[in-house]
């Protein structure tokens, strides 16, 4: 059994958006999704913090990271030392600042690309095209996720931010790529 772990949207909870179809379609592995603390005001160490204590064997591990949980995954993914995790699955994720001055201390100093792609076998990318948060332009964050990470991405034609604000209960697209990168 794998063990999965999600770092969810910003001013959500667990229960909310699409985590609790994940959990239930991955009921043969160990899918954990800790409650981010703070999240209508959320600071990047108690996130991280929150998340790292989810991981036990990273190399048994799928990280999946929805907006700025995934933001949340590229830290944790800089300071890993160790065995690489099993993959990351980054989903409405931002590469860059997207003008929320509230989220801007979880982009300080950039990212050290090379050092994040090192921790993980494999990449995973769900975007959609219409996405207004990932500014100025969400194939922009596509590319840069796919060039810095190898990753392999999927682009949808529509699915705003995959968010709970379009009551988002499920999405498969999300199950497939977790599943591609079990161990």
């Amino acid at each position: 059994m794998s063990t999965v772990v999600i770092s969810h949207e910003f001013a959500s909870s667990p229960d909310q958006a699409w985590y609790d179809h994940l959990a239930a379609t991955l009921n043969n592995h160990d899918v954990r999704t800790p409650q981010m603390p703070d999240p209508e005001a959320p600071q990047p160490e108690p996130w991280l913090r929150a998340v790292a204590e989810q991981i036990t064997d990273p190399a048994d591990t799928v990280l999946v990271g929805h907006s700025l949980g995934g933001v949340n995954l590229l830290r944790l993914l800089q300071r890993h030392e160790g065995e690489p995790f099993a993959g990351v699955v980054l989903v409405a994720s931002m590469a860059h600042e997207v003008g929320y001055d509230q989220l801007a201390g979880f982009f300080d100093g950039g990212f050290d690309w090379e050092r994040i792609r090192n921790a993980a076998k494999q990449f995973r990318v769900l975007v959609a095209i219409d996405d207004p948060v990932l500014t100025p332009d969400p194939l922009d964050h596509v590319r840069l996720f796919t060039t810095h990470l190898g990753a392999k991405s999927v682009v949808t034609p529509d699915g705003i931010h995959f968010s709970r604000h379009q009551n988002r209960r499920e999405l498969a697209e999300a199950v497939e790529l977790v599943t591609e990168l079990l161990p």
